[in-house]
């Protein structure tokens, strides 16, 4: 059971290197990378990786986690740097990025998804309340429409990143997401 103290210098950086390593394995379509490729990536033994996770689920878990902490951070810096639409869009090709790390870790994401873990609840409000910052950052601007929700958002774009994993896979998703922001950026038709 990993201790709750704050880990040494030494250690954190083990540690970090370690999502790292796994993290850019995942990105790079292996599905099945070991727990010992993983360690040699990362530059230590599998058994400082056995000391921060006790499994290789703990491992993936922890690799998403940070995925939807980093990703749920970016609004607000968006937005201290960019015009809201321009920010929106940043985030959503974010979001597609951060797809194509769970395509990777799909088949080990199943079998955590399959344990009822928190992780993915909680990743969907965040993501979900992301989304919502960045459209009524928008809409008060007057260059996105108000009449979609950070959660229907959230549904649409979950439809793009469940696209079959095939050769350009990730540029047409990015190029379908281009297209949901042009719609975005339309008035509501009237009626609606």
């Amino acid at each position: 059971m990993p201790s709750s103290r704050p880990l040494r210098a030494d250690a954190r950086r083990n540690r970090e290197a370690l999502l790292s390593a796994a993290r850019q394995a995942f990105l790079g379509g292996d599905t099945d990378a070991h727990v010992e490729d993983i360690a040699r990536s990362a530059g230590v033994a599998v058994g400082t990786l056995y000391r921060h996770f006790e499994t290789r689920d703990a491992l993936i878990k922890e690799v998403y986690r940070k995925e939807v902490d980093d990703l749920c951070a970016a609004p607000g810096d968006l937005l201290n740097q960019y015009a809201p639409e321009e920010a929106l869009r940043r985030f959503l090709l974010l979001l597609v990025d951060h797809a194509a790390v769970g395509k990777g870790m799909s088949v080990a994401l199943e079998n955590i998804m399959a344990t009822d873990s928190p992780v993915f609840d909680d990743a969907r409000t965040r993501m979900a309340d992301a989304l919502s910052l960045l459209l009524d950052a928008g809409n008060a601007a007057g260059t996105v429409r108000g009449d979609v929700t950070g959660p229907t958002l959230l549904r649409a774009l979950g439809g793009i990143c469940a696209m079959r994993v095939s050769e350009g896979w990730l540029d047409e998703a990015r190029q379908i997401t281009s297209l949901l922001l042009d719609g975005l950026r339309h008035k509501a038709p009237r009626g609606s």
